[in-house]
């Protein structure tokens, strides 16, 4: 029980918290890469591991899970990275902190050339083809508490930290400057320049979600889209684009529907939102899903909000992603390990599958 009680109390610590006028920002350069260390992913040195033991999670605590464009499926943890390979689980052991220690990962980008970047709590790495390179704030990167990642179409890297963002280029670190927000003191770990999630829409715009508001960044021009579109908050987690181009934002008091501009909470007076709404997804007949006060999972049909009860296949799970993969079937990750919805059912996918 002691042992539980330290897992479930440490997890809380690192759950990821839960902003309009226009504004100008500056990229303000601050140090090139000067050293950058490079590990060769060899299966003969060992570098990639294969798990023989198929019996227990892939984690316990899986953060987040993505696929990329090749249908690669990939588990961020906190024991560091894995990549499915046909229906084999390998472990990146490449990525390491400054000191040489493993990492939790809390978020996974594609970039325009097919490479995988990741960012942890000890800084951002990249993974091309068999090479790992990982960068950190003795190479620029402003904090090495990294909570967020994506790569936009100009092949730029953007990073949101403790400490607010910047963006990579391949060659240098750049500062890119938000409004300072406020701490979220029912987090363990909460900052004024947190940046929960970055996110590039299929228009080329970038959002960020902040403990600031929401952010966009299009044109060179900032815009807080919190006060212009009406959202109650200034905790802002996650912007979802969906089948049709519509935004859909979680946030500390609920789930907003942000179209033309305007936002309208659709969960107001008819869920308990706690913490705040977490990660959102569609499925393949367009419900939304999504997750709210850390443990309850609702999907809404356009009409009605529907809870998905826990039963004794999923009772154990704390949701922190939510994905639809390229075969249309959702998965959902977090404390607890992974699970995938199928016929209505949770089947808790370990080490060895179900894939």
């Amino acid at each position: 029980m002691k042992i539980k009680l330290f897992t479930v109390i440490t997890m809380l610590l690192i759950l990821c918290s839960c902003k309009g006028q226009e504004d100008k920002s500056e990229l303000q350069p601050t140090t090139s890469v000067k050293k950058i260390e490079e590990s060769k992913l060899d299966a003969k040195n060992n570098e990639y591991s294969l798990f023989s033991d198929f019996n227990n999670q892939i984690s316990q605590v899986i953060r987040t899970i993505f696929q990329d464009s090749k249908g690669n499926l990939w588990f961020g943890t906190q024991n560091g990275a894995f990549k499915l390979d046909g229906n084999s689980l390998i472990h990146i052991d490449g990525i390491k902190s400054e000191s040489g220690k493993g990492v939790t990962i809390k978020d996974i980008a594609e970039d325009e050339n097919g490479k995988i970047w990741f960012g942890h709590e000890g800084g951002i790495s990249s993974i091309d083809e068999e090479l790992v390179t990982n960068y950190y704030e003795s190479d620029g990167l402003i904090s090495n508490d990294v909570w967020s990642i994506d790569a936009d179409k100009n092949d730029k890297i953007w990073i949101g930290t403790t400490d607010g963002v910047c963006v990579f280029n391949g060659q240098e670190f750049t500062k890119f400057t938000l409004p300072e927000g406020k701490i979220d003191s029912t987090l363990g770990i909460s900052s004024t320049n947190m940046v929960h999630s970055i996110f590039e829409d299929s228009k080329g715009t970038l959002w960020f979600s902040s403990n600031a508001g929401l952010f966009s960044y299009a044109k060179k021009s900032l815009l807080n889209v919190s006060e212009k579109a009406g959202i109650q908050t200034n905790f802002v987690n996650e912007i979802f684009e969906d089948e049709n181009g519509e935004l859909w934002v979680s946030t500390k008091n609920g789930l907003y529907n942000l179209i033309d501009n305007k936002a309208k909470n659709i969960t107001k007076g008819k869920i308990e939102t706690g913490k705040g709404i977490g990660s959102i997804a569609e499925d393949k007949d367009g419900n939304i899903w999504f997750v709210s006060n850390q443990h309850s999972l609702f999907k809404y049909n356009g009409e009605k909000i529907i809870e998905y009860k826990k039963t004794e296949d999923n009772k154990d799970l704390v949701i922190f992603k939510i994905l639809k993969d390229q075969s249309d079937r959702l998965w959902f990750v977090g404390f607890g390990g992974a699970f995938r919805l199928e016929n209505g059912k949770f089947v808790n996918v370990t080490k060895n599958g179900p894939w």
